[in-house]
């Protein structure tokens, strides 16, 4: 299933056009709005989330139903059936987007770690995802240079998945095009994963009243408010979201659901002492708030030197992951 989806990664890729490619600052937004349909364009099938406009003309957030891999292009390039959300996620029951949306919800009881936590627990190695949460300290670049070092032999760009905030992005643009600059020079792939706009934490409430569920917050602004940040940044966002915290109710998981987004969680969060597994989706911080996370990774990492150089243990794209982890639930 890894070489299938690897290879289906590397088409979705090949065939992407240049507008896409480029991941080009969309600076005037107007109109930006949760929008469902089925759109062609020869030889594939893709599903629209999101319809806005930039600079007079229109443009689509799409998602691969089969890779779970997003592009943002103008809407001229495809034909068009919009939908509802409901004849959306009933046209394509039978794909690992929908399948993973449906695993996602049916973990979405506990008040924390809702959602897809691991991939297929055969794999020999992780999918790393780091958080990056508002904070007044520098992004924790060596969590990024160790990568180079362990890897750069054998699995180069070496994927990562970067749960980013509103204020995160607003406030390290300088960390930002350091991480953009590394992606364009293909030494990291990286999915941009939603994480919320505020990231709003109390000290004292409970976590019933908490981070996203404190009372008050405006989800639709949390997630469209990030994702067009993230645009103007020259970021494709993702079809994946990262609850802050990893706090949820069932309510608030299927709000997320209800905006094309899986909820992704974490059995392995090095920082509590969580340990990880073959196939786990492993978190860290890497906003500088949480260095024993890091400290823990690197050890890891190191720890694993020679099956990384025998490409016996490998860091896994986060798509390849859940997308593995849905079909295997079905």
């Amino acid at each position: 299933m890894k070489a299938l989806s690897r290879f289906c990664l590397l088409l979705s890729v090949l065939l992407i056009p240049a507008l896409t490619y480029a991941q080009q600052n969309f600076l005037d937004i107007t109109k930006y709005e949760v929008y469902y349909g089925w759109a062609h364009n020869y030889p594939q099938d893709w599903i629209v989330l999101r319809r806005f406009e930039n600079r007079n003309k229109e443009y689509y957030l799409l998602v691969n139903p089969q890779t779970l891999q997003t592009r943002v292009n103008e809407s001229s390039f495809y034909q068009v059936k919009p939908m509802t959300l409901a004849e959306t996620r009933a046209a394509f029951k039978n794909t690992p987007y929908e399948k993973a949306i449906r695993k996602a919800e049916k973990q979405s009881a506990s008040i924390q770690d809702a959602g897809i936590e691991r991939g297929i627990p055969t794999e020999a190695g992780i999918s790393l995802t780091a958080d990056l949460c508002p904070s007044h300290k520098p992004l924790d670049r060596r969590i990024f240079t160790t990568m180079f070092t362990e890897f750069k032999k054998v699995e180069k760009p070496a994927p990562i998945a970067l749960s980013v905030s509103g204020l995160w992005m607003l406030n390290h643009k300088e960390d930002l095009e350091w991480l953009k600059q590394l992606r364009n020079e293909g030494e990291i792939r990286i999915t941009w994963v939603n994480h919320s706009y505020n990231h709003r934490v109390s000290k004292t409430a409970p976590l019933k009243e908490n981070f996203l569920l404190e009372p008050g917050t405006n989800i639709e602004y949390e997630v469209l408010a990030t994702e067009q940040l993230m645009l103007k940044n020259g970021l494709v966002p993702s079809a994946f979201f990262r609850f802050p915290g990893l706090v949820s109710d069932q309510q608030l998981v299927y709000k997320v659901t209800d905006f094309g987004l899986i909820p992704i969680g974490s059995d392995a969060w090095l920082a509590k002492g969580q340990q990880p597994n073959a196939g786990s989706i492993v978190l860290i911080h890497g906003n500088g708030n949480e260095p024993v996370g890091v400290e823990d990774f690197i050890k890891l990492l190191r720890s694993k030197t020679k099956q990384i150089a025998k490409k016996q243990w490998l860091l896994y794209d986060l798509s390849e992951s859940v997308d593995d982890a849905a079909e295997s639930s079905e």
